[in-house]
Parts: structure tokens; C-alpha cells; sequence
């Protein structure tokens, strides 16, 4: 047994005599973090088949000596722990046999944007960040991680690409969505505890290690627009609040989060800082990261940093280099090692770093600090004594029926009851129901089905919040833009609530304006991703909404635009502040019949 492969020693001699019989490619390979795809049978995916390229696994693994992949493919349990398994035995078959970290974006809600999550492939189903943000509760968010960490554990899913941490102060955001909300009182100490629940009390073969991002907070982009795309590749602080941002990331540094990601933005106007990308900073990383906050741990960058990335239809989506465009790969990837950095998220080309190791441009130990990074989280993993999972034990912990009623009860508490003017809610029984936006099949186990609003007793629409939709990929992935209705959608809404009671029930994926709304509906609610079945229990008074509104509610556009980006809620009048509930101790079922609700 080789010295390394002793589980007495301590983690520290066993990095050092590993690394001491790396060559330089195999070290080079351990700083980049790739994503790959799978095929729906457990295939190794040696070519891209989606929207965005992946590496070709076998040669990933086999030839370029990379040991961190995420994984990007919806797959079922089943075949994805057989993938998981053929995975490791490649890697076994290596030169020192190093095992590999898998890692994931969320697959436990509703967002399906494939760069920023992934859908489930049989996991348990449970709002957004935001609704845990709504429900405000450590408690429920540690729950959650550790359910998060069954069942991506028992696929072989190590390490997850969560939580956000980042205060929603933009309500134009397009990833407000992943974060739990706008209130600075909280936001911080939720990702803390999801990072708990991830990981344990310490890094040990039990834990699902956690990257928290994105440092040191991402919430204020210029108008709202994300930088992962050149027109939103600025931050800006007009009410001074950077250090606000930055501190919601202490609670998770503080439960020893194996792992930090900073954005892609760069900040204007911060004195101190470079006016590049929070990553190529080293103030922002070496300085604020790791010198003032004391942390030691793995950081990986955003994905797509070095490389313009050829998509699908033949464009060309250029490498979120903020602030250092000009420069090639080689100097970005030299800028970001300087910085601190250790890996290269969404790369897969070790030839950068094996190149400038021998051009002089870094040293081979600046390189080992980071290998040895990523090698002491693989050791505390307990990777190298047993990387493989339990086929037959992943497909009854994937989507295990306690997890999914859990996930079912976090979709109904979490909802927020925002107006009921004429105490319409909890709906009764019996009557007849107009709907739009939701599965007739599953509303006519509640109520009498009616084809036209007129016939009806009340109508129950479902809608989402509005946007502006992109016409490209990737940006068409994102909803940013205007927060208020088109006025035809407006319209005809408000035409449905003069003609019958209505209840508008809004999937808030990021603040939205609609003062109109508020004031004619009979009834409004918001969900943060939740079933027909979930909305519907909780219209007819099965399950209580207890959730409290994550970020305020703007009065107007105007209002919007003239709000600082960095500035956590404080709009003028908003309809619905920061924290609005309904008291709904009273909401009890009336049901005639009792149908049978969805049990999801």
C-alpha cells in the first residue's frame, strides 16, 4: 500500500505523498472542473448533445487527468448510479488512480434553466431557495440539505453547486429565483444552514460537500441584467452596500463550506477593487477570501472563464472575462492562479496550465497549493477507500416517499397569502371553477369544472411572474427585463375579475409589478414553485400558506429603475413590502365530497 492509500495517516502526509508522484499534467488536471454529459441509459457521453458542450468523458477522465466533472443530464436513478460507478472504475484505471468528485446545479425544484440547474431525474420536488426563504426557517432549510445529500449521495453526486447566498437587491434579476430573497437578516444564516445540512458537522464520507456562491454576492447588477452575458457584466453599489453583499457569505464560511464560487460581475466604483471580474481580483480572493475571512478552502471559478464556448446553432458565446477580454487564455488562467483561484469551472484544458508551468509563468509549487486543495477534499470525502455507491439502494433513496411528502409540504407552507379582501379564500366545495393555467383534471377533483367564466362561481388562474423573453439561447434561459404585466395580460385579467371572483395565484421566480392586481382580484396568492395539486390544497383550505414574501413588491417600473441595484427592498410604497403575509389560522377545508387532492 502506497502511503497515500493508508486511511490512518493524516489527511495532510497523504496529499503530500500523492502529490509527490503526480506528474505535472495529472496535477494540472485536478484544477479544472468540467461538466459532462450523461446518456439516458448510464452512457459515457464522449460528444455534446445539448444546447451547450460538455467534455468527452472517457478522454476527460482517461487523457487530460480531470477529477472534478459536473454533471449535467437529467438521468434516473437507476442508470445514474451505473454511470457512476463505470465512472470511478475508468479512473481506477489510471496511472495512481485517483478518484473522481461528481458534482451538481439544483435538481430538486421547478427551474429548469440549464445553466444554472438540472432536472430532477427522480429526486424529491420542493420550492425554490425563494420559498425556503419565504418559510424564513434554518430548521426547514437543514431538512432539506440533508435530503439533498441522501439522495445525491446515493447516486455518487459528492459535491453540490449550492447554495446562493447572494441578497436579491435587484428585483429585476434573473437568478433571484436561487436565492433565498432580499432580507439581509436572513438570507446569510439560511445558506449557513443549507451548507450544515450538506455537509455535517465536518467533511466525512457521509457529507455532500457544498460550493457556496457567489462571492461576494451577485445581487446587484447594473438593471437587473446577469453577467453571464456581456451586457450584464456590471455591479453597481450606488447606496455603498458591498460589504452588506458580502457579509451573507460568513454563516456558510463559518460551518466550513468546502468550497467558494465567485461571479462573474465586476464592480464599479468599489474603492479597492479592480474594475474586472470579481474572480481575476486578487483583493477579492486572496485579500477579502482568504486573508480576511480566514478561509482555506477549495475556490472554483464561474463556469466559462477562459474559453469562448461554440454552442449548438454555431454562435459563438463569448468567455465571461470580464474587465480582461483583451487578454488570451493563458494570461486569464496566469490572472486568476495570482488572484488565488485553484480550479477552472466549465474547462477542460490542463495543456493552458501544463504551459505555463513550463514557459516559467508559475511555479510548480503555486500549482500544488491548489492540486492539494482539491486532493484534501477528495481525501475528506473518504473518496480513496470507497468511491462507488449501492446501485440497488440509490433507486429507494432517490425520490424515497418521505422526501417527496416533504418537498410536497415545503411547496404548500411556503406559499404566500398576499391579499383576500372579501375572506374568498379558503374556497368551499362544490362550486363551480373556471380555471386557466392549471391541469383541469386535477382542479375537477376539487370543484364542479366549468368551460366559461360566466357559468362560474370563481375563477382560480395561475400565472408567472412577467419578463422579457430573450430571442437567443442561452440568454432566452433567463427572465429579466420589465417586472409589470403586457397590457393585454393585464387586460384580460382584470376584464376575468370583473365578471367573476377571482383568485390569481403567481409563480414568483423574482418580484413582480401588480398594483392592479392587488386591488381588483378577490384573492392573491404566490408560490415558488409548487404543484396544480399543492395550489389547489391550499385554494380549497387543505394546507395553510405560512410563507412570508422573500423580497418586497414594487408599485411601479419607475420605481424599479430609480431603486439602487444594491440596495435590499426600500422601493417607494411598494403594494407588498418585505415579510407581507395574511394571518391564516382560520384557513380550514370546507370541502363537500372531500376529493381526492394531489398528493404531490
Amino acid at each position: 500500500m502506497r502511503p497515500y492509500q493508508d486511511p490512518q495517516l493524516p489527511v495532510p502526509e497523504r496529499v503530500a505523498d500523492l502529490l509527490g508522484r503526480m506528474t505535472a499534467a495529472e496535477k494540472a488536471g485536478l484544477l479544472f472542473h468540467a461538466p459532462v454529459g450523461v446518456g439516458p441509459n448510464g452512457e459515457f457521453a464522449e460528444q455534446s448533445s445539448g444546447p451547450l458542450p460538455t467534455a468527452p468523458t472517457t478522454a476527460a477522465i482517461r487523457d487530460l487527468n480531470l477529477r472534478c466533472v459536473s454533471l449535467m443530464a437529467p438521468v434516473a436513478a437507476c442508470p445514474l448510479a451505473s454511470w457512476h460507478n463505470r465512472l470511478q472504475e475508468l479512473a481506477a484505471q489510471t496511472r495512481l488512480g485517483i478518484p473522481i468528485l461528481v458534482s451538481s446545479d439544483p435538481r430538486h425544484s421547478a427551474n429548469h434553466n440549464p445553466l444554472t440547474s438540472v432536472a430532477s431525474g427522480g429526486c424529491s420536488q420542493w420550492p425554490e431557495p425563494l420559498g425556503l426563504g419565504a418559510l424564513g426557517d434554518e430548521a426547514t432549510v437543514r431538512d432539506f440539505a440533508r435530503v439533498v445529500s441522501a439522495e445525491y449521495a446515493a447516486v455518487g453526486i459528492r459535491m453540490a453547486l449550492h447554495p446562493m447566498a447572494d441578497l436579491a437587491s435587484e428585483p429585476r434579476w434573473g437568478r433571484t429565483i436561487g436565492t433565498f430573497g432580499a432580507d439581509p437578516e436572513l438570507v446569510g444564516r439560511l445558506a449557513g444552514a443549507y451548507v450544515e445540512g450538506l455537509q455535517g458537522p465536518k467533511l466525512s464520507s457521509t457529507s455532500v460537500a457544498s460550493m457556496v456562491k457567489h462571492w461576494p454576492g451577485a445581487g446587484p447588477q447594473t438593471g437587473g441584467l446577469d453577467a453571464h452575458f456581456a451586457q450584464g457584466k456590471d455591479q453597481t453599489y450606488p447606496a455603498g452596500l458591498y460589504e452588506l453583499h458580502r457579509s451573507q457569505f460568513r454563516p456558510s464560511l463559518d460551518a466550513g463550506v468546502a468550497a467558494v464560487m465567485p461571479y462573474y460581475g465586476r464592480p464599479l466604483g468599489v474603492p479597492g477593487l479592480a474594475e474586472v471580474g470579481f474572480a481575476f481580483d486578487r483583493e477579492v480572493v486572496a485579500g477579502q477570501l482568504r486573508r480576511y475571512e480566514g478561509y482555506d478552502g477549495l475556490v472554483c471559478t464561474d463556469f466559462g472563464l477562459l474559453t469562448d464556448t461554440l454552442l449548438a446553432d454555431g454562435t459563438v458565446w463569448p468567455a465571461r472575462a470580464w474587465g480582461v477580454e483583451h487578454l488570451d487564455r493563458s494570461e486569464r488562467a496566469l490572472l486568476l492562479l495570482d488572484a488565488g483561484v485553484d480550479q477552472f469551472g466549465g474547462e477542460w484544458c490542463p495543456e493552458v496550465i501544463t504551459g505555463l508551468v513550463a514557459d516559467g509563468l508559475v511555479s510548480q509549487q503555486r500549482i500544488d497549493e491548489s492540486a492539494g486543495r482539491v486532493l484534501r477534499l477528495l481525501f475528506e470525502l473518504g473518496l480513496f477507500e470507497n468511491p462507488y455507491v449501492d446501485e440497488q439502494a440509490a433507486v429507494t433513496i432517490v425520490g424515497r416517499p418521505d422526501f417527496v411528502a416533504a418537498g410536497a409540504a415545503a411547496q404548500r407552507s411556503s406559499m404566500v397569502a398576499l391579499s383576500n379582501p372579501s375572506d374568498l379564500l379558503p374556497l368551499s366545495g362544490g362550486i363551480r371553477l373556471y380555471t386557466e393555467g392549471i391541469d383541469p383534471a386535477v382542479a375537477a377533483r376539487y370543484a364542479e369544472m366549468v368551460d366559461h367564466p360566466g357559468d362560474a362561481d370563481v375563477a382560480l388562474v395561475r400565472i408567472g411572474a412577467p419578463y422579457e423573453p430573450a430571442h437567443r439561447l442561452p440568454e432566452a434561459f433567463f427572465h429579466q427585463g420589465r417586472l409589470d404585466l403586457p397590457a393585454d395580460q393585464r387586460d384580460k385579467l382584470l376584464n376575468l375579475c370583473a365578471t367573476v371572483p377571482t383568485v390569481i395565484e403567481i409563480f414568483l421566480d423574482r418580484p413582480a409589478v401588480i398594483p392592479e392586481l392587488a386591488e381588483r382580484a378577490g384573492a392573491l396568492l404566490a408560490d415558488f414553485g409548487a404543484t396544480d395539486g399543492a395550489v389547489l390544497d391550499v385554494v380549497f383550505g387543505r394546507a395553510r400558506p405560512r410563507g412570508r414574501l422573500p423580497f418586497e413588491l414594487p408599485r411601479s417600473m419607475a420605481a424599479v429603475e430609480a431603486h439602487p441595484e444594491d440596495l435590499p427592498g426600500g422601493t417607494p410604497d411598494p403594494v407588498f413590502p418585505l415579510g407581507h403575509n395574511l394571518e391564516t389560522d382560520h384557513w380550514t377545508a370546507s370541502l363537500k365530497g372531500d376529493p381526492v387532492a394531489d398528493p404531490s
